[in-house]
């Protein structure tokens, strides 16, 4: 796959003209670029006589991001930008570029906040007002791509949600020539409807896609695993964002690789001596609103620990749920997946809750609905101890809620409650 990468020295001078850039470039040193920084004076200080064109001609848009880790934030962007990085990405994969060239339709499986916004933008191209429960028509976000889910929670689905999606899914693959069909899911969401279904003797009736694309947030190994034990086809991660569209890809075996075109990527440790890199972005792919030395709020780690944005081997979460432990140094959501997937490959979904005196709660959930052995759940004790410090009691839950974005918070600390989900 072609990855252009253009110098940062290359990119500052297709900024010059952009009035937040100014201060920089008289002082010829560029400071990372923070989301508040971004939201001030907003969106004057993008605004040159090229952008103000465009937004009139409708050849940019003003935008919300998701809001998935953080307060949401205005952004300027080509319409359908992100939809075209991934029908890119997706069109030149290594192992599921023939599902693109058969032409399939893609089916999405996310939050229900995804849906609520193919409704209003397929009910503003219609001129008519969004509907509070859209058909399947309506949440048609192009003549490809149609989108799932109702509800907040999947773990709420009922039958008749999940009959209803099934029977979607089903017509889909009825309509290609060859019955094939692309699934682009959250990981959370497609094993909820995948456990839903074998629950309820529905599996059956779960038409099986040609390739999956997981690419809406991290996934733990144990769910990983789990898709993996129940679909035949290549399962792929791509990692990205709403501002910045797709940076990276994974093949069919979980190694990453780079999608740098017209981009360059640093990697800052997010304390000295630290292993785990803050990606700072710099990126004029988006030509109306390019962004210089940008902290994503992501975070990595490289194959040999060295800020090498090649070499990156896995992305472990936000910089803003990094734990700091009270003998120091910092775990992220991948070090704790890390010790739960090795001992206790049954649970799916988990939140940690740190308290005083470096003691803490994981409440959990799992694939079989029962509570950890005993023998198991020594072992994942002593793992955490180990690794983090922290004398950890495990709750088994029968159901943690997701939070109001449609995303599980892996970590509440600080007395607050995360906005991902509270239990």
């Amino acid at each position: 796959m072609d990855a252009q990468r253009q110098t940062l020295a290359e990119m500052i001078d297709q900024v010059r003209d952009i009035p937040i850039y100014r201060p920089s470039i008289e002082a010829g040193s560029f400071p990372i670029l923070e989301k508040p920084e971004i939201a001030r004076g907003f969106p004057d200080r993008w605004m040159t006589p090229a952008l103000a064109e465009a937004l009139q001609a409708g050849e940019a848009e003003l935008v919300l991001s998701t809001g998935t880790h953080h307060a949401r934030m205005q952004i300027i962007r080509p319409p359908f930008f992100l939809l075209r990085s991934y029908y890119r990405l997706w069109s030149e994969h290594p192992d599921i570029a023939g599902t693109w060239r058969e032409g399939c339709q893609r089916v999405s499986i996310t939050t229900v906040l995804a849906t609520e916004h193919v409704a209003r933008l397929s009910a503003r191209r219609r001129g008519v007002e969004a509907p509070a429960i859209p058909s399947l028509e309506e949440r048609r976000l192009d003549p490809r791509t149609l989108y799932l889910n109702l509800r907040l929670d999947p773990s709420l689905w009922d039958r008749d949600d999940v009959g209803r999606m099934l029977d979607e899914m089903a017509a889909v693959e009825a309509a290609h020539p060859r019955r094939l069909y692309h699934l682009d899911c959250d990981s959370y969401h497609l094993a909820h409807l995948v456990r839903k279904a074998l629950a309820w003797g529905a599996w059956q009736r779960f038409p099986r896609p040609a390739s999956i694309i997981h690419a809406y947030e991290y996934t733990p190994r144990n769910v990983r695993r789990f898709l993996q034990q129940r679909f035949a086809c290549p399962i792929v991660d791509l990692f990205g964002s709403t501002e910045l569209g797709y940076l990276y890809y994974s093949d069919r075996h979980g190694r990453y690789w780079p999608y740098l075109d017209r981009m360059h990527l640093e990697l800052l440790p997010v304390e000295e001596g630290s292993t785990i890199y803050s990606l700072i972005v710099s990126s004029v792919r988006n030509p109306y609103m390019p962004l210089i030395r940008y902290r994503s709020g992501d975070c990595a780690e490289t194959v040999d620990g060295s800020p090498d944005p090649l070499r990156i081997r896995r992305f472990c979460g936000r910089e803003r749920e990094l734990l700091r432990l009270a003998r120091g140094g910092l775990i992220s959501q991948a070090h704790l997946d890390d010790w739960i997937s090795a001992v206790a490959p049954s649970i799916f979904i988990y939140q940690l809750h740190p308290e005083e005196q470096q003691q803490a709660r994981l409440l959990y959930t799992t694939f079989d609905d029962g509570p950890l052995d005993p023998a198991t759940a020594r072992a994942l004790r002593q793992s955490i101890l180990e690794g983090a410090g922290l004398d950890c009691a495990l709750e088994h839950r029968a159901h943690i809620a997701i939070g109001k974005s449609g995303k599980y918070a892996w970590l509440v600390q600080d007395g607050q409650n995360a906005e991902r989900g509270d239990p």
